[in-house]
């Protein structure tokens, strides 16, 4: 019997499928059914893996001769390493895959901050239509406003999601590269690198120009307030912050997502071993609070019927999401060290 054979009636003994087999040696499925194929043979480090998986000694799985199963003189369970090994290819593709889905992920944050824009501009016309254009065809019902308003900023929001969901599917299988402790192969390290140096420039130059636009996009607010403008100014005046803020988020995401591609293979910034250990212990957060967020924000609307107001919402809870979730990191740091 040889080395094919065996290693496929093991699995069998064993009632572990490829997949089974192949998590608990850290490997991909398709290696093991080369193996049990014939097409490649394992390296020792994993037959001597499979020898204390399944119990029986190196010999019997490299020397054909042996038919019977002789018992491992090794009785520990085997373990999977604790490290990961991430090679140049895996490397280049989970750089390359990122790149192509920043612009995405970028324009669905853009999206669901740009989403209540037009039902604060549909809600103006509605009540303020003969001042904004000095007749009365830019005056639509107040019905109308608020039900196409609200199916405008659905349909964006449903985008935005549909957006982000793709794109979490594609990324999961290197979804391993922000749980598990890494090790770079020779030459990776520098090659990886290189590229971070090689987009420092243009990440700072989005970092800084996003910031701007948030703080700029406050002034049209400030000097409505300061020349006691008519409701009519403050409400264009909110969607153009949020539609500033929306550019904004683009820079954010896009640069942000690009710049963690590197971080993650270096663990460096938010990848290293123990901030890991932290998201693990906090990822439950941000999809809670922003659940909690959006119903609030529709709560509020349709209690007072102020969409304009009830938008402002956004950027209070973008400012208390950064306060709330160091709390929450702050709490499971004490319960890791507790656990330690």
């Amino acid at each position: 019997m040889i080395l094919a054979e065996k290693v496929q009636a093991l699995r069998k003994k064993n009632n572990w499928s490829q997949e089974e087999l192949a998590e608990q040696l850290n490997i991909s499925r398709q290696s093991v059914s080369k193996w049990e194929s014939g097409a490649s043979i394992p390296d020792i480090d994993k037959i001597i893996a499979m020898s204390s998986l399944f119990g029986v000694s190196t010999d019997y799985l490299l020397k054909d001769e042996l038919e019977k199963e002789v018992p491992s003189e090794v009785e520990d369970v085997y373990e999977a390493p604790l490290t990961r090994n991430v090679s140049v290819e895996e490397a280049d593709g989970s750089l390359g895959l990122v790149r192509r889905l920043a612009g995405r992920m970028a324009a669905a944050a853009a999206l669901c901050v740009l989403s209540p824009v037009p039902l604060i501009v549909l809600g103006a016309l509605s009540e303020y239509g003969e001042e904004a254009g000095g007749h009365s065809a830019l005056a639509i019902g107040e019905d109308m406003a608020g039900g196409l308003g609200m199916t405008i900023l659905l349909i964006l929001v449903a985008v935005a999601v549909a957006i982000f969901i793709l794109c979490d599917m594609q990324m999961e299988k290197y979804e391993y590269l922000e749980k598990e402790k890494l090790a770079l192969q020779y030459g990776v390290e520098g090659i990886v690198r290189k590229k971070k140096e090689d987009f420092a420039a243009r990440y700072r130059m989005c970092i800084v120009a996003g910031v701007t636009l948030c703080i700029i996009g406050v002034v049209p607010m400030m000097m409505a307030v300061a020349f006691s403008a008519g409701d009519l100014i403050m409400i264009y005046s909110v969607a153009l912050l949020l539609s500033l803020v929306a550019v904004a988020a683009f820079l954010f995401v896009w640069a942000g997502s690009i710049q963690d591609s590197f971080d993650k293979l270096l663990q460096e910034g938010d990848f290293t071993l123990e901030k890991k250990e932290l998201k693990k212990k906090t990822s439950f957060f941000p999809g809670a609070y922003w659940c909690v967020v959006t119903a609030v924000f529709l709560v509020i609307g349709f209690r007072s019927d102020d969409w304009v107001w009830a938008s402002l919402v956004w950027p209070v809870a973008a400012l208390l999401f950064v306060a709330l979730l160091g709390v929450v990191k702050c709490v499971a740091r004490g319960r890791i060290k507790q656990d330690l």
